[in-house]
């Protein structure tokens, strides 16, 4: 009974972060396109379908630029501390934000595309990003940390490798990850001098 709650658990953190951004992301959306469908009805006599999108768009967009201010960046390391402290959500919270900041935030980390060795008999080789040069917190400053994404799926698997084994890839992350998560089917564009 402990292994099926276990896996339950294990299921659950993987689909609320996910879940839980889109439900607020509809939410959100619905209220306000909802309620701006009505006064533009009432203004204009018609409604305009989406209106809500684009409002949600500036409204994230100024959020975003708010957040970047000298005024707002205590407030919110007062509220990353809050979360912290809480068990459950310090998990998700700090999990999606590391992972969201990764791809688009100021420190990205799948920024190296970089092909792995990893059947020297067979020559296969794997596509991945090259996410930490050197391991000297764990004693193997000869290992780097490369991340794999999975091919049609939004997760991956994170690998030591012998930095002889790794070879930078001379295409942009976009175009990696692109032809990764495409499984190979999508073909890579040159990189942009």
């Amino acid at each position: 009974m402990k292994k099926i709650f276990s896996y339950f658990l294990q299921g659950l953190l993987l689909v609320a972060p996910v879940a839980i951004t889109c439900y607020i992301l509809y939410f959100i959306f619905a209220t306000i396109d909802g309620w701006l469908a009505e006064k533009i009805k009432l203004l204009i006599g018609f409604k305009i379908p989406g209106l809500g999108v684009l409002i949600i768009f500036i409204l994230l967009t100024l959020l975003g630029l708010i957040g970047q201010t000298t005024l707002f960046r205590p407030l919110k390391k007062i509220a990353g501390k809050f979360i912290r402290k809480i068990p459950l959500l310090n998990l998700l919270y700090t999990s999606l934000n590391d992972l969201l900041s990764a791809f688009v935030g100021k420190e990205k980390k799948f920024n190296i595309p970089v092909k792995v060795l990893f059947n020297i008999e067979n020559n296969l080789w794997k596509l991945g990003f090259l996410t930490k040069e050197g391991m000297e917190e764990i004693n193997e400053p000869g290992l780097s940390s490369v991340y794999f994404p999975h091919s049609y799926n939004f997760s991956g698997e994170l690998y030591l490798i012998p930095n002889e084994r790794i070879t930078v890839v001379d295409i942009s992350p976009a175009e990696a990850m692109k032809f990764i998560v495409s499984g190979g089917v999508t073909s890579i564009e040159p990189q942009q001098q």
